[in-house]
């Protein structure tokens, strides 16, 4: 007989169904065994998928093990509030009111929660490398950089390359050439590259994109915490100290929002979420 586990699909960085980015969340995956759980997240065929576990840190108020379609991060960000929300949503208690502490391959990652509702994690440390590569002009297929800036190898368990372009549309205009991303990828060492640029708004101050390679194809991540936390980190290490909304997904048709905030204590990645499908998974 299949055992049945709750199961959730939360939209992260959305206002509105269906705009943001999708994650799988197993609430509990305690009798599910590494073999499993990789199946279960190759099936959902999502960018991550989340299993929540019993905290093994007396801090945590749980543990959560991170699957791609290929395997597990020790991080993402958009899996971390998707995975606090559907909690939440399932009236699970923390420890301290307004907060949750998640336990996950970095270690405790602390999340904020907001009277609105709105849910923020605290962006790991991360360690910053200048990095040149003579191909990325045409790995992006586009020479407007913002020479100011140097493009900058991001490292807080999930690496990122982050391409400071000239503008916002200089953004969205990057159409990639696979073979050559993937090169640059490999090269680089990294998770996937975000080009990132000022915006004209008054409401959004960047807009970026998260460009990956998997299995030979260009993908690109609708809205990415991680790459967004390695942004902030990368423009806190400049001097920048003012909070700023970065957009996300316009490319592909998808609408996200990041918050980004400094505060004493910590730099808060935030965002809406809202869950979309809720139900049980026969397993």
């Amino acid at each position: 007989m299949a055992q049945t586990i709750q199961f959730k699909q939360v939209d992260v960085f959305s206002t509105t169904p269906f705009s943001g980015n999708p994650l799988a969340v197993i609430l509990d995956g305690s009798a599910l065994s590494d073999a499993q759980m990789q199946t279960i997240a190759r099936w959902t065929n999502l960018s991550e998928t989340t299993f929540v576990l019993p905290p093994q840190h007396p801090d945590a108020d749980y543990r959560v093990r991170i699957f791609t379609v290929q395997g597990e991060l020790p991080f993402a960000g958009h899996p971390t509030l998707g995975t606090a929300h559907a909690l939440l949503e399932a009236g699970h208690q923390s420890k301290t009111p307004g907060r949750m502490v998640q336990e996950c391959g970095v270690g405790l990652v602390n999340i904020r929660v907001s009277a609105n509702g709105e849910l923020a994690f605290a962006a790991p440390e991360a360690t910053l490398k200048a990095w040149a590569h003579p191909g990325a002009a045409a790995a992006l297929n586009s020479e407007a950089f913002d020479m100011q800036q140097t493009m900058t190898i991001v490292d807080m368990g999930i690496r990122w390359l982050l391409v400071p372009m000239a503008s916002a549309q200089a953004v969205l205009d990057i159409c990639p050439d696979v073979p050559r991303l993937a090169q640059l990828l490999k090269d680089a060492e990294v998770t996937g590259v975000m080009p990132f640029g000022p915006t004209s708004d008054d409401d959004v101050q960047y807009e970026v994109r998260g460009l990956l390679v998997e299995q030979g194809a260009l993908t690109e991540d609708p809205i990415t915490g991680s790459a967004n936390a390695c942004l902030a980190r990368y423009l806190a290490a400049q001097g920048q100290s003012h909070d700023y909304l970065a957009r996300q997904g316009t490319a592909i048709q998808r609408n996200g929002r990041v918050s980004v905030q400094f505060r004493d204590d910590g730099i808060w990645i935030g965002g809406k979420t809202l869950t979309v499908i809720d139900g049980t998974l026969a397993v």
